[in-house]
């Protein structure tokens, strides 16, 4: 009982509307983020698969290099690079969208190219039998099908990357965590923010993973 006497986690509850506005930052940020990522990786997984080479080759090369370079590099690059080039500050919200999108593209490309060559070939031959445009086999019979297929891989990095948010502390944006190391100085009560926040980031990650589960038995179901 000593121990846990230490601890006053009364102070939570006066900081629950600052934390509620670092966590819809979060939830903000993740969503925009997979909306991006998903859409331009679906673009990247089909300009990897491409016959053009020099399409595919600039593809593979955006990825490889996203992929091979840790996200807090990325943040930060993002966050100091880009105002040399464009002659303006970038503020650290608009920053961290820009950068998550780009970086998670990488990623849902992966996940979306394995979507795409799990769709059997002999249903694109059928679409091409019947007079369907490259776009419009790809459009109306693959990509449905690979959404379908890699639903639950997308969601499991959508977990991952909603974690991964808790990085652009090092920019100075206001998500769950930063909004956490906040309240914790000003009430001189950090160990419990901290303790709190986990359990926020439990509870979310937990129910979304059972969420990819529960997907991932549905389309073995309809396979």
């Amino acid at each position: 009982m000593s121990f846990f006497a230490q601890f006053d986690f009364s102070v939570i509850a006066p900081s629950l509307p600052f934390l509620w506005e670092g966590l819809k930052f979060t939830v903000k940020l993740t969503l925009i983020a997979m909306a991006g990522g998903i859409f331009l990786g679906t673009l990247l997984a089909l300009a990897r698969l491409s016959s053009i080479a020099p399409l595919a080759m600039a593809a593979t090369w955006y990825v490889n290099l996203m992929r091979s370079i840790p996200l807090l590099m990325v943040i930060l690059w993002f966050f100091l690079v880009i105002p040399i080039f464009t002659g303006k500050p970038m503020g650290a919200e608009t920053s961290a969208i820009i950068t998550f999108t780009a970086f998670e593209a990488a990623y849902f490309s992966e996940i979306m190219r394995a979507g795409i060559q799990s769709v059997p070939r002999g249903q694109v031959f059928a679409g091409q039998a019947i007079g369907m445009s490259y776009w419009q086999t790809m459009s109306y019979i693959v990509l449905p099908q690979a959404f379908r297929n890699m639903l639950p891989v997308l969601l499991t990095q959508t977990i991952i990357l909603f974690q991964d948010t808790s990085l652009v502390y090092a920019i100075g944006a206001k998500d769950l965590l930063k909004a956490a190391e906040i309240a914790g100085k000003n009430y001189n009560r950090p160990i419990e923010m901290y303790v709190f926040v986990a359990l926020v980031y439990f509870v979310i990650c937990f129910a979304l993973s059972r969420l990819a589960k529960h997907l991932q038995s549905r389309t073995a179901i309809a396979r």
